[in-house]
């Protein structure tokens, strides 16, 4: 099964890890900002007021605006706000890990994650895969995680050139799983922001020359549409799970949608 963007939803992503099927889950674990409600780290650490504003400006990729929000908030506090920000993230990793405990899983990051905090807090049931194939079921899958650039300067970003350099290191593989959507458009235009997203041109040059079976990835929350077909390979968007709580599961007869996790709020 495979998920992607859980983005604190923990409670479902245990409920789905104890199906005792393999879960593969392609990035965003933790919750900074729910787009919607403005529910997240942010707002615990600085109020849902300032969240609210941050999702707002984020969302329209204002990011000058962005930096002023951050500017006339933070101050002079920035150290006591990494400090608050560092311990936030840190429990969040530590509910993922309760949510894998037990569970076969393979777990690569996003935009939003921090890989070195990411990796450490995986339990021993779970590993941490980027730019690497893994054999699940006698399919070679191939993970390469990370998202695109920003003026935010994430640790969760690659550049174009870094992402090139995962797949080119994986060779054919019969699934493709990355966090970034393939640059063709109706994948990573987003309906409820009116814009398109972040997209991946090195992931589209991979898929038109290894030409997996699939390909597997989330990242965009409302996409114009949730799949394509780039010739042979049949890519479909696994997220956002915190708002749909429902997996997807690969069987020798192909793609179906698992039933939904019945956990509550993220």
């Amino acid at each position: 099964m495979l998920v992607s963007d859980i983005h604190g939803r923990f409670d479902a992503l245990a409920e789905v890890a104890s199906r005792g099927e393999p879960l593969l889950v392609l990035g965003d674990l933790i919750n900074l900002v729910d787009y919607r409600t403005g529910e997240g780290i942010f707002a615990e650490v600085l109020g849902i007021d300032f969240a609210r504003k941050i999702a707002f400006s984020r969302g329209r990729s204002r990011f000058e605006e962005m930096r002023a929000l951050w500017t006339e908030r933070v101050g002079d506090r920035y150290e006591w706000f990494r400090t608050e920000l560092a311990g936030e993230v840190k429990e969040q990793y530590r509910l993922t890990s309760e949510a894998l405990d037990g569970a076969e899983s393979y777990v690569t990051y996003g935009n939003v994650d921090r890989p070195d905090m990411l990796r450490d807090c995986l339990p021993e049931t779970a590993r941490f895969v980027d730019g690497e194939v893994v054999v699940i079921e006698g399919l070679r899958v191939g993970f390469a995680g990370g998202g695109l650039t920003t003026p935010m300067n994430a640790s969760g970003e690659v550049s174009d050139e870094e992402m090139a350099e995962k797949l080119a290191g994986l060779g054919e593989v019969d699934i493709l799983c990355t966090h970034l959507a393939p640059a063709i458009p109706a994948l990573h235009f987003d309906v409820v922001t009116g814009k398109h997203e972040r997209a991946s041109r090195p992931i589209l040059e991979y898929l038109l020359q290894a030409r997996p079976r699939y390909h597997f990835f989330g990242d965009v929350h409302q996409p114009q549409a949730h799949q394509w077909r780039v010739g042979p390979t049949l890519c479909r968007n696994v997220g956002y799970f915190r708002a749909t709580r429902r997996p997807v599961r690969v069987t020798p007869d192909g793609m179906t949608e698992a039933h939904q996790a019945k956990g509550a709020h993220g």
